[in-house]
């Protein structure tokens, strides 16, 4: 019996048959990456965000992934990762996220093929503790370009409103700081240091049961940042379909490729409560508000 407050997100049986309707193999497409990417107009796609199974067991709805020698992963790496490049608009960005185990070879592989402008780090804030080793509470993403003097980059759209504990005036007049109804406010530009992202869990609307979900929250970051409205998002590991319902949200285009069948059921369904529920929590009226800001 699911708590009171539970809301995480499920397919009741009346619900199937519409949804799959949605998997249409042209936006949500069901299949092996490395089998779909071939069938895909070279160039189609303004910003790629990829979440691929990282060096470690994981049970993604039967579809098991095995731990492997740094070796056998860069080799797994490279096998989609090359024709993904082919994906992208020459003017194009790429994000991909990993943890510390797979972080080195991600990086290895990208350089590749693309230009690596940064390294982002956010704090996951979830996860178990371990009696022999420090709890690991961040991940990586990996920022990369096609072309590095061609790329888009919007920095106005992913600034952040942080709560002013010290404010500091110059001739009586607040400096870098506002004064609001709610507090006093500065609002700053991104690092690559994220502290303000909240992972899913079972009282938020957007949680899944999939495994390695990641935030709208974070992924709204990504495509404000790196794509223009109307542009086409590509995700070709769309899991529970957080990129694809970000982009939604924020008037992009999209297009996700997923093996398992349930989890597009997922995306479609995320998709649909998107068309009555375009928030995002944490981006209020432009602006990313810090963690438990009640934005």
């Amino acid at each position: 019996m699911p708590a009171k407050n539970n809301r995480t997100l499920h397919i009741d049986e009346g619900e199937h048959e519409g949804l799959l309707q949605m998997v249409d193999g042209k936006s949500l497409i069901q299949g092996d990456t490395l089998h779909v990417l071939p069938t895909l107009p070279d160039g189609f796609a303004n910003l790629i965000i990829v979440d691929p199974p990282y060096n470690l067991a994981r049970n993604f709805g039967g579809n098991k992934f095995t731990s492997v020698s740094a070796q056998q992963y860069e080799d797994y790496l490279r096998s989609w990762f090359y024709p993904l490049c082919d994906k992208l608009a020459p003017s194009g960005s790429l994000y991909m996220c990993g943890d510390w185990r797979c972080s080195s070879s991600m990086q290895r592989v990208i350089e590749e093929r693309l230009t690596i402008l940064n390294r982002i780090t956010w704090q996951r804030e979830k996860g178990r503790g371990a009696a022999h080793n420090w709890k690991n509470s961040m991940e990586d993403i990996w920022f990369a370009v096609k072309n590095p003097n061609d790329y888009y980059f919007d920095l106005d759209a992913v600034k952040q409103r942080r709560r002013v504990l010290a404010p500091y005036r110059q001739k009586g007049q607040p400096k870098d700081w506002e004064e609001t109804e709610e507090g006093r406010f500065r609002t700053t530009c991104p690092s690559n240091f994220w502290d303000d992202i909240t992972v899913p869990f079972w009282s938020m609307p957007e949680n899944t049961d999939h495994p390695t979900q990641k935030p709208e929250k974070l992924i709204a970051k990504l495509i404000l940042a790196s794509s223009k409205e109307g542009d086409l998002v590509f995700d070709p590991f769309l899991g529970s379909g957080t990129t694809a319902v970000v982009a939604k949200k924020l008037g992009r285009c999209y297009c996700g490729i997923e093996l398992n069948l349930d989890y597009l059921l997922l995306t479609a369904k995320r998709l649909l409560l998107a068309d009555q529920d375009s928030t995002i929590q944490g981006y209020t009226n432009g602006i990313f508000w810090e963690r438990n800001s009640g934005k």
